[in-house]
């Protein structure tokens, strides 16, 4: 009902909805499992993904669901409230205007690593976990060259390891640690 008023998800891909967004979102769960109590920021949630999705599947986690778009954080705030998510808190800001720290960080490729990096520095304890797709070897490389990460220290799991579809072939999930 939402994306038919506001166009949150291409009307060419909804009918995928579950399969590009839902799915997609739950691959992060594939790769941890957010402790009971454990405080997540969705940067660039959009919509609600991959926040909402996990905020359904992990309820003893609290989510603070952020973006600079405002339309987009109506959609959220009114799916989680229709959901009956009291696990989750939609924020209509941009990251860097926040105050909190949180112990996780999860994003479905905002923007480059490069650009994304610095939007989050000092907002997480844990670490970040980035949906991204596509040849990510030289965006890393990059990233891990600006941010002086050394060597290895980006995990990348393939989501076509856990999800037999086409469309994750290019899928992955990064998982990029605290380096306080």
């Amino acid at each position: 009902d939402w994306n038919s008023k506001i166009n949150v998800i291409s009307r060419k891909d909804i009918d995928n909805l579950y399969e590009h967004h839902v799915l997609h979102s739950l691959a992060i769960a594939k790769a941890i499992r957010f402790k009971d109590g454990s405080e997540i920021l969705d940067f660039g949630t959009g919509g609600g993904f991959p926040g909402i999705p996990l905020a359904i599947l992990f309820p003893q986690a609290h989510f603070t669901l952020c973006d600079s778009i405002g339309k987009k954080t109506k959609v959220a705030s009114e799916v989680a409230k229709s959901l009956g998510l009291h696990n989750v808190k939609v924020v209509n800001a941009r990251a860097e205007a926040l105050q909190e720290t949180f112990d996780w960080v999860v994003s479905r490729a905002v923007t480059s690593l490069e650009n994304f990096l610095p939007w989050v520095k000092g907002k997480y304890t844990r670490g970040i976990l980035y949906l991204k797709g596509g040849d990510l070897a030289e965006e890393i490389s990059r990233a891990m060259q600006t941010q002086h990460f050394p060597a290895g220290f980006i995990r990348i799991w393939k989501i076509s390891d856990w999800i037999d579809n086409p469309f994750f072939d290019t899928k992955m999930v990064l998982h990029i640690p605290s380096n306080l």
